[in-house]
């Protein structure tokens, strides 16, 4: 089993928060347990914030599809060579993203919340508020948080 400084401070076993990014999927804890968590936030976004184009209807995934889609995101996360050697878990919630991402710590028994922040300022941030900051300021755990442009960065050049 890989070594690293976070097992040396006794944490045994993180809680990371996936959202279908390689930035967010870069964070790895080495050296313990990981817990890969996916929330599926049951609301649409304003889309022209995100500069995407949204169509409600019929052709809306329902609830279950988007859980199922997470669940086996996750899946394939977890069997990528990056955590191979580690016992990771995978686990879908449904719910406002901070509120689920801090229940699963607790339910899962996790020592630290290792997570990525996009670090979205001004109406970016005021529509979409900022789950990293909430989960900082809500959680009864640690969290470990690397901003996304450094991610990105390191994802470039390997």
């Amino acid at each position: 089993m890989k070594t690293s400084r976070t097992a040396e401070l006794g944490f045994k076993r993180a809680v990371v928060p996936l959202d279908g990014s390689m930035v967010a999927e870069a964070i790895v804890p080495l050296g313990m347990e990981v817990a890969l968590t996916r929330v599926v936030v049951p609301t649409v976004k304003p889309a022209a914030v995100e500069e995407t184009s949204v169509e409600l209807g019929s052709a809306a995934p329902t609830i279950a599809k988007m859980l199922e889609e997470a669940d086996a995101y996750l899946r394939g996360v977890a069997a990528t060579p990056v955590f191979e050697g580690l016992k990771v878990l995978t686990t879908v919630r449904s719910g406002e993203a901070p509120q689920e991402i801090i229940a699963s710590a607790k339910k899962l028994g996790a020592d630290v919340i290792a997570m990525t922040t996009h670090g979205r300022t001004g109406l970016k941030r005021l529509l979409f508020g900022s789950v990293a900051e909430a989960v900082l300021r809500m959680a009864d755990v640690p969290v470990f948080m690397v901003r996304a442009a450094y991610l990105e960065a390191a994802v470039r050049v390997a």
